[in-house]
């Protein structure tokens, strides 16, 4: 009997002119689980709190939660490898030689008024993801990875519910597959 899979679900704490990150209002919201290993980063372009989590959680599956000033929740389907503290400052690149563009490998549905996005920023949202699908690609880890991105204004529980319609996903297609293999 295969266990269910264990859940890395990460958001941001306070930047700039927000006192409050949508993100983390989310994830303190869920509720307990074992199974579900949360945690919110300080908004900084620090590549090693992204991977000393991956490495001491070593989660089946990772979740990244990001605040945009955005219309609608999106789900990224890309990082770029590019970075930047402010929009006057010129990009630079997060690894000297990585790709330009990595993938994400895991795109949850999450309904009407939700979209795919094929453009993370080059702020920490998309810093953490390039840095986390890197880190996974160097490993030859296929951990699935998805991002989304809430906007700041948006009702939270309107969001917090989508993210629980997203983990629900997980443990009901977990259920599906060992089923299927009895």
């Amino acid at each position: 009997m295969s266990t269910p899979p264990r859940v890395f679900i990460y958001g941001f704490g306070p930047y700039r002119q927000f006192r409050a990150n949508i993100t983390a209002r989310i994830i303190r919201s869920l509720p307990r689980d074992p199974l579900l290993k949360r945690k919110i980063f300080p908004v900084r372009f620090h590549r090693r709190q992204f991977v000393g989590a991956l490495e001491r959680i070593r989660p089946d599956m990772i979740l990244g939660l990001g605040q945009s000033a955005r219309r609608r929740i999106e789900v990224e389907t890309r990082a770029a490898n590019r970075r930047r503290a402010r929009a006057a400052d010129a990009p630079k690149p997060i690894a000297a030689n990585g790709p330009a563009w990595l993938k994400t490998t895991w795109l949850p549905k999450l309904g009407r008024g939700a979209g795919p996005s094929q453009n993370a920023g080059d702020y920490v949202c998309n810093f953490s993801m390039y840095v986390m699908l890197d880190h996974l690609r160097r490993r030859k880890l296929e951990t699935p990875y998805a991002f989304v991105h809430i906007p700041h204004d948006c009702e939270w529980q309107k969001a917090a519910a989508a993210v629980a319609r997203i983990l629900r996903g997980v443990r009901a297609r977990h259920r599906t597959r060992r089923a299927q293999r009895k």
